[in-house]
């Protein structure tokens, strides 16, 4: 199971070609991050046809995203910028990445799962406290631009949903 784990952390890694062909050996590659798995000896014809396959899947782009605004917060997915009342608020990746993850859904709770694996990765093995340290971190830097603003600014509140992850309440 081990060489599984090291394998999927390769970045750009998709597929597995092997000879182990037993049903465990095909879940543990699969649950390991790999996109596909072909056993030897394969088709080359077979191997092409889910090279298109993975191809197309890969892309289809998403149209660009239109900056979002949440009360006097606007957060731009694209260019990668939170403005509140048309001064930037320098955010750190992750925190920046959690604000737009909260923003693309105002208003519906977001689990802890669903957040750790978006932005950090569905194969963190770390703590989820850094989920709780960033989101605290965010908060403050919201607020303290907010405060820093020469009239009051409208925030969009993140509320903390005990025992399921958080909610971006619009203001």
């Amino acid at each position: 199971m081990g060489r599984y784990r090291r394998a999927a952390a390769v970045p750009g890694r998709i597929g597995r070609l092997t000879a182990r062909t037993d049903d465990i050996d095909v879940v543990a590659g699969l649950d390991a991050g790999a996109d596909d798995y072909l056993v030897k000896p394969f088709s080359l014809t077979v191997l092409l046809a889910r090279l298109r396959a993975h191809l197309r899947r890969r892309a289809v782009a998403a149209p660009p995203q239109e900056p979002i605004r949440l009360g006097d917060l606007v957060v731009d997915a694209v260019a990668r910028r939170c403005v509140l009342r048309d001064e930037e608020v320098a955010l750190r990746p992750k925190e920046f990445e959690l604000l737009v993850l909260l923003a693309r859904h105002p208003g519906e709770a977001v689990s802890r799962e669903t957040l750790m694996a978006e932005v950090w990765d569905e194969n963190w093995f770390g703590s989820t406290k850094t989920l709780d340290v960033t989101m605290a971190s965010l908060r403050r830097r919201l607020t303290d631009a907010a405060a820093a603003s020469p009239r009051a600014a409208r925030l969009p509140r993140i509320t903390t949903l005990r025992g399921h992850g958080y909610r971006l309440e619009p203001e």
